[in-house]
């Protein structure tokens, strides 16, 4: 919803990429919230990785109405709220500056929201975005950012999918951050080993680049 830091190089780091672990929730979506969602996944991807960099906060802020329908669509569901977050992250990403981090504190509210309806929808996706957040956003006084509550958000992400490229991917970029590279390179490797997410072809291939990029770092 790439790949620098918040915390290391602004608001307009690693907010982009944010897309987590797509998998099925609890239960399964009515037909037309089912389509909304591969919608938003197919779109999101194609802006991600396919887009110029300085053509994406344009296309995010189209994808961000769309995503918004569809929660108001279905209020009840955890897996719009989660997208809408998504798509606000990357926009913010995409955005930079001050604007970025009203629209961070807009996705938080959308994972939040998505976490109290069904934490492990889309194989728990609202733990582990809201854990990025965490970390990628500055701290007191400028943001709301909190390395503890990021590790624990990301924590429970991979206990609820715990071969999930997404999952794996964002807590060793977690501990990266946190120079913690030894730890790092285990999660890396199983996110390079995860299983392919049908329809998700995209993103995958993008997200397994950024894990090799990662991966060197580390070693």
């Amino acid at each position: 919803m790439i790949q620098n830091t918040l915390a290391r190089q602004g608001l307009a780091g690693m907010l982009a990429s944010l897309a987590i672990s797509f998998s099925a929730g609890a239960a399964a979506p009515a037909p037309d919230l089912d389509e909304g969602i591969r919608a938003l996944q197919t779109d999101w991807a194609t802006i991600q990785y396919a887009v110029p960099a300085d053509k994406r906060a344009a296309r995010f802020e189209a994808l961000s109405k769309q995503a918004h329908e569809l929660t108001a669509q279905f209020s009840g569901r955890a897996e719009p709220h989660i997208w809408e977050g998504i798509v606000l992250s990357s926009w913010a990403g995409a955005k930079g500056g001050l604007g970025a981090l009203g629209l961070a504190k807009q996705a938080k509210a959308e994972y939040e929201t998505a976490i109290a309806i069904d934490r492990k929808a889309l194989g728990g996706s609202a733990l582990n975005s809201l854990g990025v957040l965490y970390y990628k956003v500055p701290g007191w006084p400028v943001g709301f950012g909190d390395n503890k509550k990021a590790e624990e958000l990301l924590k429970q992400a991979l206990a609820v999918n715990p071969d999930g490229i997404d999952a794996n991917y964002f807590y060793a970029d977690y501990l990266m951050y946190r120079n913690r590279k030894a730890e790092a390179i285990p999660y890396l490797e199983k996110a390079l080993k995860a299983p392919p997410r049908p329809g998700r072809e995209t993103a995958d291939e993008g997200r397994r680049a950024e894990a090799r990029a990662l991966l060197n770092q580390a070693r």
